[in-house]
This record gives structure tokens, sequence and C-alpha cells, in this order.
């Protein structure tokens, strides 16, 4: 068995650095008193050489900053449906930069973003374990370290044609609240994806993927790096604003909930510059 379930980083009061943690599904809260590692390899080998106990002031994402964002596309056959797009035979991929992670809370939307039909995109995100590089699909689960939530944020009409700018401005890859171990999380295809704008549930269904976790880790990484740490970002069901009838773009204030089962809720505020 693993010697985590759920994983948080945190700023500590103390010093300011980031820490990782372990904790149960209740998670942690700020102003707590924890066991913080410099790393998850240390955090797992329980080595109190890299360990402090630490007060919470921040919680932030989980999934360690610096490293490209991994997006996939058309990965629920109901979004596909909705958009009215034929499953192609590989995986639609794009990356979103380093700088595009968020953890929950505030997102602050830059104006360009505002007025370009500011969308949402609740989806599973799957963290790597260890570099994986020509991993077959057999091989796959063990390059998973755990699973996430991501939010696709988009301005959709910089979508037309090309997906990487329409998705990749600062804080557009909401990540969290936690990893939690893949070992122990189960199939994906027996959770539920539910998201919400104030309450309001606009995308719910199960997260039954065309192409599963081990699937995505082995075509990814067919001929390049996916160093540890990778997020991949699974894809998203229907509902999303673009589709509903009437459009809903995003505004100004609006809480956007992303709940799967057993991951728990990644809530973020969006706030217009």
């Amino acid at each position: 068995m693993p010697s985590w379930t759920h994983l948080v980083r945190f700023i500590a009061e103390e010093d300011g650095e980031s820490y990782y943690a372990s904790c149960d599904s209740k998670l942690l809260k700020v102003g707590e008193k924890v066991e913080g590692f410099k790393t998850i390899a240390a955090l797992e080998r329980s080595d109190a050489s890299d360990s402090n106990t630490f007060a919470i002031k921040e919680l932030v994402s989980p999934v360690a900053p610096g490293l490209p964002i991994v997006c996939i596309g058309l990965n629920y056959a109901n979004h596909a449906k909705e958009a009215s797009l034929e499953i192609p035979k590989n995986p639609p991929m794009w990356y979103k930069p380093a700088e595009s992670l968020a953890a929950p809370g505030i997102i602050p939307v830059p104006k360009v973003a505002q007025t370009h039909f500011f969308d949402f995109e609740g989806e599973l995100t799957i963290v790597t374990s260890k570099a994986a590089k020509n991993v077959s699909v057999e091989d796959a689960p063990n390059y998973i370290l755990g699973y996430t939530i991501g939010n696709d944020l988009t301005a959709r009409l910089f979508q037309i044609g090309q997906y990487t700018y329409a998705k990749s401005f600062d804080k557009f890859a909401p990540i969290g609240p936690a990893i939690v171990n893949a070992q122990g999380f189960g199939a994906v295809a027996e959770r539920k994806l539910k998201t919400t704008i104030n309450g309001k549930i606009v995308q719910e269904s199960p997260v039954d993927l065309i192409w599963g976790p081990a699937e995505l880790v082995s075509f990814l990484s067919q001929g390049r790096t996916l160093p540890a740490g990778t997020a991949i970002m699974t894809g998203t069901p229907a509902g999303v604003g673009w589709f509903q009838k009437p459009q809903y773009s995003l505004k100004d204030g609006d809480v956007v909930d992303i709940s799967i089962d057993g991951l728990g809720t990644l809530s973020n505020t969006m706030k217009f510059e």
C-alpha cells in the first residue's frame, strides 16, 4: 500500500517556502501545523532530515511549478457530440505554459480574455510520478503518481483554428486541491465529474474517457520525455459555456466549482482585471 493517500502543497508561515504534506480526504486548512517535506520523494521515505513542522500560510496547487501542462481534447463522446466533431484517430493535444498554473481561489482574468468568450472546462488531471519516454500502455500505470482536478480555462473566440493561444494566459490552469494516490483511487470510469457555476450544475458526467490514463501517458511519451510531475488534463465532458443554450461566458465574480468523486472540489472565483 502507498505511504500516503492525499498530497497537498503549501506555503509555510515560517519561511515562505513551499512544502508537501500528506493528509486524508478532509485535507488541511490554513493555520494548521503539519510535517512538511521539500519533495514527494522525501515524504514517501519519511525522511526526517528533509522535513520540519510548519504552519500553513497558504495552500497552493499540488502540482509543482515550472513544468508545461499537457491538455487533451475530444476525450468524451458526449462533448464530441455537442461540438458536432468526429472523434479523431489520436488524441488532440496542446500545452499550457508553466505560467498558466494556478491554485484554488481567485483567478485574475486579463482584459484580452474577458471579451473573447471566457469559458471553463472541468477535467480529471493526471500527475506523473517519474520521467516517462516510450512507455507502453501496459507499463503506463507505473508512471502515474495520482489524480487531481483541473480547469482548462479558455478564451473561446481565440480557439478558432488553434488551441494554445486561447488557453495559455497566466493562471488559466487552476489545478487542485490535492493529489490522490493512483493506487487507492481505482478505475476512473467509476467516478463522476460535476461542474457548477454559482451553484448551478452545468456539467455532470461519468469520467468515461475515450483514451484512458494509461493510453494517454503512453501516447504522450512516444519519442518525447514527460518529466516527473507533469500534469495531463484529460479533456472535458459536455456542458461547456460555448455549447449551452443560451451560451454562457464566465463573468466577473463567477464561482466555478469542479468536483470529481474521490478527489474533492476545485473552487475558483473569477476576478476581472
